[in-house]
């Protein structure tokens, strides 16, 4: 029965934690990346990005557990992803503010995520981190909104990086326990 209390599946972790550290890659690699292009690579990775969340939130819904900050999280990103997609153009003169908007909302489900994890699994301060870092980015981004399409690319790059790296840490903490509660051991007889 405790198995049942991990709200997510490690691998939709894992996988968001790819997307964003494959995001990373590809905006540090190509330097003389163009607004134009980070506009839709940045499409693309949230609506990536939600449609894991989705899946999660599914997930969690199946099991009883606590869905909303991940379906709410997914709808941003989605919602973010499409308007980045089929605006591109008025995106590219709000770039900075959208990408700013979802730092700040996705580190606020992020950390909504993490206060239902606590009870139920150490290391969710991992999540909380996530969300910090999230936000802090948000912040960044809104205080220097004139900075350059590179700096732009370098803090969104960086930003994925750290919280990919975050999330596939918290996804393998999330295997481990899963695995640790559902071995014959730590079943009760």
């Amino acid at each position: 029965m405790l198995v049942a209390v991990v709200p997510v599946r490690w691998w939709t972790l894992a996988l968001r934690g790819v997307a964003a550290i494959l995001f990373s890659i590809l905006a540090f690699s190509v330097p003389g990346i163009t607004l134009a292009f980070l506009v839709v690579l940045f499409g693309i990775y949230a609506l990536l990005d939600g449609v894991l969340a989705l899946i999660s939130a599914v997930r969690a819904a199946h099991g009883h557990r606590h869905w909303g900050a991940f379906l709410a999280e997914g709808i941003v990103d989605i919602l973010a992803g499409l308007f980045t997609l089929f605006v591109p153009g008025l995106t590219l003169v709000f770039l900075v503010y959208l990408v700013g908007a979802w730092a700040v909302v996705t580190g606020i489900m992020e950390l909504s995520a993490a206060m239902r994890l606590r009870q139920h699994v150490a290391g969710e301060w991992l999540l909380v981190l996530t969300g910090i870092v999230s936000i802090l980015f948000g912040i960044l981004v809104f205080w220097a909104p004139i900075a350059g399409a590179l700096v732009i690319a370098w803090w969104l790059a960086a930003y994925a990086l750290v919280f990919g790296v975050l999330l596939l840490t918290l996804a393998f903490r999330l295997r481990s326990l899963h695995r640790r509660l559902s071995s014959p051991e730590t079943r009760p007889a």
